[in-house]
């Protein structure tokens, strides 16, 4: 059997690797699991997964976190570095799904201890890829990703030479606003923007997705992880999100992974690589499902793709400016300080300031941190006048 950490277990990936390990229970002993404010659900998937760790990273719940798990043998935490503590523990796999930057050092600090990464934490690779990366050679720790674009490409790649590639096409459904005008767009409410049609996310992903934030993302992770040139990615509206991602080669042909929109098998994959273990999803029927239909996305309505371009052509630390910017502006979104197409504004202000002050880093956490928290008083400072 094989022991696994989940970081971020109350959110949607992390509950959903829930459900798979306990289908999967005669293969893996659970060590560590944690959640950020939702006590709930973590005392419930603790009773549900008997971890040895309980660890909620908001230690403002932890006395209530204890009363809820009263009389079982859980060794209860809370805090930052109960959660970094955690992360140092040991194990086979480490499903790292915290959202948002808060993940990213977790990340680093899993890579070193784990002998598979399985990342569903964008923010790593958008902030952090190459340190990432050079930890995970370093300590000889397999990074398997789970967005499933990512997993999609990963399994396309298998048995593939990086030379034969020519395009990485990454597919998106399009979400809550494809046939919606620019001009209506001006008016939407995070309400509406978190109505995903495919997907069933978190709050804050499901956002990102109706930006296409989420996509963008995804295209700098894309680079990062298997080091191929920004010419060579591709982004197009898949509206079934059934083709999960694709690969174009030297000879003309194209790999793509299909799988019904459901993040079970990108996480199951990952946590049970390199095998495959049998997953209790819905298998697609392709005479109900007709037809697939691919549009090109419309850059106007969607700026983020062009924004997410630009920090990969700027490099240095425009990744993590990019994330930084557009985590603050979602948070000034939700609270209604800003608009919906102003989240772009913002980005585009970030980059802007970035390179023409950009300066060399010696591209260590602490250095992240710093430009992190910079841009993000920049980016707030700025909104006012919006």
């Amino acid at each position: 059997m094989r022991t696994i950490s989940i970081f971020g277990i109350t959110g949607s990936i992390g509950q959903t690797a829930a459900n798979i390990l306990v289908e999967q229970s005669n293969k893996f002993i659970i060590t560590v699991i944690t959640g950020g404010d939702n006590v709930a659900e973590l005392a419930k998937q603790a009773i549900r997964l008997s971890p040895k760790y309980v660890v909620i990273a908001n230690e403002a719940h932890l006395y209530e976190l204890r009363s809820l798990l009263m009389g079982y043998n859980f060794e209860i935490s809370a805090g930052r570095q109960a959660l970094m503590d955690a992360a140092s523990i040991p194990v086979d796999v480490s499903l790292q799904a915290i959202v948002g930057f808060p993940g990213v050092q977790c990340s680093l600090i899993a890579a070193k201890f784990s002998k598979t990464l399985a990342l569903a934490n964008k923010e790593s690779l958008v902030c952090a890829g190459p340190l990432l990366q050079k930890i995970c050679t370093t300590n000889n720790t397999k990074l398997v990703p789970v967005d499933s674009e990512h997993s999609a490409i990963f399994q396309c790649m298998l048995g593939e030479s990086i030379l034969s590639v020519e395009r990485i096409i990454l597919t998106g459904s399009g979400g809550p606003f494809l046939n919606t005008s620019i001009e209506n767009l001006k008016h939407v409410n995070s309400k509406q923007a978190a109505s995903h049609p495919r997907w069933s996310m978190g709050q804050r992903i499901s956002i990102d997705s109706a930006s296409m934030f989420n996509k963008a993302m995804e295209l700098i992770e894309t680079k990062e992880l298997f080091d191929v040139s920004i010419d060579k990615l591709e982004v197009i509206i898949q509206p079934q999100s059934i083709i999960h991602s694709m690969i174009g080669f030297n000879d003309g042909s194209i790999k793509a992974q299909l799988g019904p929109a459901d993040m079970s098998g990108a996480i199951g994959y990952a946590i049970n690589f390199p095998k495959r273990e049998s997953l209790l999803v819905e298998r697609l029927n392709f005479a109900k499902l007709r037809q697939l239909d691919f549009l090109p996305v419309d850059q106007l309505k969607f700026p983020a793709i062009n924004l997410a371009t630009r920090a990969m052509n700027i490099g240095g630390m425009a990744g993590a400016v990019f994330n930084a910017a557009k985590e603050q502006a979602l948070d000034l979104f939700l609270i209604d300080n800003i608009g919906f197409l102003d989240m772009a504004i913002c980005v585009e202000f970030a980059l802007n300031e970035y390179e023409l002050n950009q300066i060399k880093h010696n591209y260590i956490f602490e250095d992240i941190m710093e430009q992190d928290t910079h841009t993000r008083v920049r980016v707030k400072e700025m909104a006012k006048g919006l």
